[in-house]
């Protein structure tokens, strides 16, 4: 499936529009002010605005901000430390780790908001023939592995596991996510070899044609397997600010869904107009908002006590 230049320009828009947009700071301290702590995820960049969206048309928050972190570890610390109320993108079990370091200071939604089944690993585009298994690269081009943010757990164990493991004569890459999908778009146009982490849900899935390799040493271990994505709130979150935590808590999308939203963000974007405008696109649309409801219902009732 291809979707035009609107996806291909998501990352481009995530990269200057949250500066633009997004304030930084502590806004958490009672019911209509919330800081949400998030990554340069795309599906993280898609449910944050949702949620801060929601809040602010529905139930009137006025100071709804948004505080980046460029680390996968300092977004779990400032949930830990209360510089910000949620974080609503861990991937579990392989930020089992930061949850554990941060103790009895955060607390994980139990129920997942994401309804699917996740993949995560290591990847190339369709036109590298004869590249099936993580061990194919040893005779293939770059010499170089795309990756994303420090402090991934799949990051760490294709650095330290699979590199050495398949004996691959290869450099693995920290960078941004919106770095690597810049990459990945340069090298597909060009139809340059081109490896790099990919994961699912994100848009990629359906912009590019490309495969996740396989890893028959299992050296990656558990990190390319399912995962399911949680909110993590600060302790304290639900008894002071009930509303949010109710429509965070009740937050559930698929696939299709969590697709949709990130084109309808990237579409605003391209159009030179705000994220929010974006996600209010995406609930102009009659199954979108009937998806949503169930969640404002939640925390409705939570407003009236």
């Amino acid at each position: 499936m291809r979707c035009g230049r609107g996806l291909g320009a998501l990352f481009v828009g995530v990269v200057f529009g949250t500066l633009a947009v997004l304030p930084a700071g502590c806004g958490f301290g009672g019911q209509g002010q919330i800081t949400l702590g998030y990554l340069l995820w795309d599906e993280n960049v898609a449910n944050s605005y949702l949620i801060r969206v929601l809040l602010e048309d529905e139930f009137g928050y006025e100071n709804v901000e948004l505080q980046r972190s460029e680390k996968v570890p300092d977004v779990f610390d400032a949930v830990a430390e209360g510089e910000t109320d949620v974080f609503m993108d861990a991937w579990m079990p392989n930020h089992r780790q930061f949850v554990d370091e941060a103790g009895d200071k955060v607390e994980v939604y139990r129920e997942p908001w994401y309804e699917g089944k996740t993949v995560f690993g290591v990847a190339v585009p369709n036109y590298m023939e004869g590249i099936e298994t993580i061990g194919d690269l040893k005779s293939s081009e770059p010499g170089m592995i795309t990756g994303i943010e420090p402090g991934a757990t799949l990051m760490e164990k294709i650095g330290q596991n699979a590199v050495p493991q398949y004996d691959l004569d290869y450099s693995l890459v920290e960078a941004s996510t919106p770095a690597m999908l810049l990459e990945l778009q340069k090298a597909y146009s060009m139809r340059e070899p081109f490896v790099f982490v990919a994961w699912s849900p994100h848009w990629m899935n359906l912009e590019y044609d490309f495969r996740y390799l396989k890893d028959p040493k299992n050296a990656l271990g558990t990190a390319d397997d399912p995962q399911t994505l949680h909110t993590v709130a600060r302790k304290g979150f639900a008894e002071d600010d009930p509303v949010a935590h109710a429509l965070i808590s009740e937050m559930r999308l698929d696939s299709t869904q969590v697709g949709s939203l990130e084109v309808a963000i990237n579409q605003a974007v391209d159009e030179e107009r705000e994220i929010d405008a974006g996600v209010r696109d995406w609930l102009e649309e009659s199954e979108n908002r009937s998806a949503v409801q169930p969640w404002i219902d939640a925390a409705r009732q939570a407003e009236r006590g």
